[in-house]
C-alpha cells in the first residue's frame, strides 16, 4: 500500500522543482497535473516531448506517477465547451502512458456553468444524467484501447451525489475501465455530517470491488476556506479506514486539499492509521524506506 499526494500541493516552477519538494517530505506517489509541467490540465495538444520530460523527472527519482488529473466538468450546460474539453481528456487518455500512468482521475460534473465543484439543482434531472452517459461513451472506449483506467468519485456537488449513483453508473456502463476513487469527506455535504459510519459503510460495501484509490482529505470544522490537516477536521476516519481494512482494499491513499505546512502532519497521522488499520497487508515500509 503507498501514501501519496497530489502534486499541486507543492509550489515549483517546473515538474521537476515539485517532485523534489514532494519527496522533501518522504512521499514517492503522486497524483499528477499537466499544470505541475506549465500546461493546462487538460492541454490541446501533447507533445513526445513534453511526455519524455515527465516521465524521465519521475523515473529519475524514483517515484511513480499512480494517476493523472483528467478533470473538466463532464455535464457542462455548454455542450460546445464539454465537447471540447471531452477531445482533449481523449488526447490524455491516449497520452497518459507515455507521460508514465495507467490511470486517468475525472469529474463526474454539475450544471453550475461557472464551477465544476458546486452544487445545481439540475444535477438531479435524467438530462444530467444522459449527459454523463454520453460523455462517458466517448471516453471510454479509447480508455480501452489504450488500457487505461478512468477513475469517478462520489461527491456531493456533482451529478454522482452518492454510492448508490456510482453503483448505478458502473453497473450501467459495464466497462472494466470505469473504477472509483472513494473520498470519505466528499460523501457528506457541508450541512449534513449525520450517520457518518452507516454512510461510509455503505458507500464502501457497494462500491468496495470498483475502488482503487482511497483520498485522505479531512471535512473542515467551520465552513471557511481553510484546509485542514488530515485528522484536525471532523471525518471519522476509523469508520472509513475500518471500512476500507474490511474489503481488503490494498489501492494508494492520496493525501490533498492541503497546505505544504499541513504535509507532514497529515502524513504522521495517515500513517498511523494504515499501520493501525491495514498492518497485515502493508508493504508501508518498503515503500517508503
Amino acid at each position: 500500500m503507498q501514501i501519496g499526494i497530489f502534486a499541486r500541493t507543492f509550489n515549483g516552477s517546473s515538474v521537476e522543482k515539485i517532485l523534489d519538494a514532494t519527496k522533501t517530505h518522504n512521499l514517492y506517489a503522486v497524483h499528477f497535473n499537466l499544470q505541475c509541467a506549465g500546461k493546462e490540465s487538460l492541454p490541446a495538444y501533447i507533445d513526445d516531448q513534453l511526455c519524455q520530460r515527465v516521465r524521465k523527472s519521475f523515473e529519475e527519482r524514483t517515484m511513480e506517477m499512480i494517476a493523472v488529473s483528467g478533470t473538466f466538468n463532464a455535464i457542462h450546460p455548454n455542450k460546445e465547451m464539454r465537447d471540447q474539453l471531452v477531445d482533449r481528456t481523449i488526447l490524455l487518455i491516449k497520452r497518459c502512458r507515455d507521460l508514465g500512468t495507467s490511470s486517468v482521475s475525472l469529474c463526474t460534473g454539475t450544471r453550475d456553468p461557472e464551477n465544476m465543484w458546486r452544487r445545481h439543482p439540475d444535477n438531479d434531472e435524467p438530462e444530467a444524467w444522459q449527459d454523463l452517459i454520453t460523455t462517458l461513451e466517448k471516453l471510454l472506449p479509447v480508455a480501452e484501447n489504450n488500457n487505461v483506467v478512468l477513475g469517478i468519485e462520489p461527491e456531493k456537488a456533482n451529478v454522482i451525489n452518492s454510492a448508490a449513483k456510482a453503483r448505478r453508473l458502473l453497473d450501467e456502463m459495464q466497462s472494466r475501465q470505469l473504477k472509483i476513487i472513494i473520498d470519505g469527506a466528499n460523501l457528506f455535504a457541508p450541512d449534513d455530517l449525520s450517520n457518518m459510519r452507516d454512510v461510509i459503510d455503505e458507500a464502501v460495501e457497494l462500491l468496495g470491488p470498483d475502488i482503487i484509490m482511497a483520498h485522505a482529505k479531512d471535512i473542515p470544522i467551520e465552513q471557511t476556506d481553510n484546509s485542514y490537516a488530515a485528522g484536525t477536521g471532523a471525518l471519522d476516519w476509523q469508520s472509513y479506514f475500518q471500512a476500507l481494512a474490511k474489503i481488503g482494499f490494498k489501492g494508494p491513499i492520496v493525501l490533498h486539499n492541503l497546505k505544504e505546512s499541513q504535509v507532514d502532519m497529515s502524513l504522521d497521522f495517515i500513517q498511523g492509521e494504515v499501520f493501525k488499520w491495514f498492518s497485515q497487508t502493508t508493504d508501508y515500509e518498503m515503500v517508503y524506506e
